[in-house]
């Protein structure tokens, strides 16, 4: 473990997306084990995802930057750079959504016309996670880099348990995408790999986030706040939605409060 307290922040976001990308692996290997999507598994797993996801929002991306934006004006109020952020973190994943042709497995969500396009339906279901695994790289880099600048209530712990959440997270994603694709008619090794495939972003972003705040970490307030709002986009556009279209209702819930709790112990605990 020393080894990795010595390295630099970029190396250790990268390692961190590495990991995480690797649980994404590991839940898009469940093709290799069962043959059909189990629609109350996957409600629960998203639900899951999206209590760790608005956990670690708040007590690793918000609660930092709040700290953060009062240490360095404290004569301006700390919520204006958290607010802004959170709210451009936002927009930004709005954005990409309209720009970038994608499908979502449990239905249309009004963002591409699939007739006015000319990839197949695979290739928009693996671009719709792909595109929500970016902040979930970029917050990983941000945390890395807020502890390198010291700054309140950001620690090693603190990144690693949200590197820990996201993984965990990243596991139920993995098979969200692999198991539709395969009861599409794809092969087992294809959803596998196409399941894989949509956390590569997640390094790459990873060590993106943490340059950009290292080279400007005035930015610090306003990209831990930007990461925030972009997952919880993600949560509010997709995850929630999606794990209450099967009927499982109680099940996504109650497991969205779990994933919160998981979250929130990892993070105080650790932090």
């Amino acid at each position: 473990m020393e080894w990795f307290l010595t390295l630099n922040p970029i190396y250790q976001a990268g390692l961190a997306g590495l990991f995480t990308w690797a649980c994404t692996a590991l839940g898009a290997a469940s093709v290799f084990f069962v043959k059909e999507v189990n629609q109350r598994f996957l409600a629960i797993m998203q639900g899951f995802a999206g209590g760790v996801m608005v956990a670690a929002s708040f007590w690793s991306l918000l609660e930092p930057a709040l700290n953060q934006a009062e240490l360095n004006r404290p004569d301006f109020p700390a919520w204006i750079p958290a607010a802004v952020g959170f709210m451009v973190g936002g927009i930004f994943l709005r954005i990409i959504d309209k720009l970038v042709p994608h499908l979502h497995y449990a239905g249309d969500h009004g963002d591409t016309d699939p007739s006015k396009t000319h990839l197949t339906r695979t290739w928009m279901l693996f671009l719709a996670v792909t595109i929500h695994n970016i902040p979930e790289g970029m917050a990983m880099g941000v945390a890395f880099a807020a502890v390198t600048s010291g700054i309140e209530g950001a620690t090693l712990a603190s990144a690693i348990s949200l590197v820990i959440g996201i993984g965990i997270q990243n596991i139920p994603e993995g098979s969200a995408l692999s198991l539709p694709l395969m009861s599409e008619g794809k092969g087992e090794r294809r959803a596998f790999h196409l399941g894989q495939m949509s956390a590569l972003v997640e390094p790459i972003g990873a060590m993106i986030g943490a340059a950009a705040v290292l080279v400007m970490q005035f930015l610090l307030p306003y990209a831990l706040s930007f990461a925030a709002g972009a997952m919880i986009f993600v949560v509010v556009e997709e995850l929630i939605p999606e794990s209450q279209t099967s009927g499982n209702t109680d099940h996504a819930t109650m497991s969205f409060m779990v994933g919160f709790v998981i979250m929130m112990i990892l993070d105080v605990a650790l932090g």
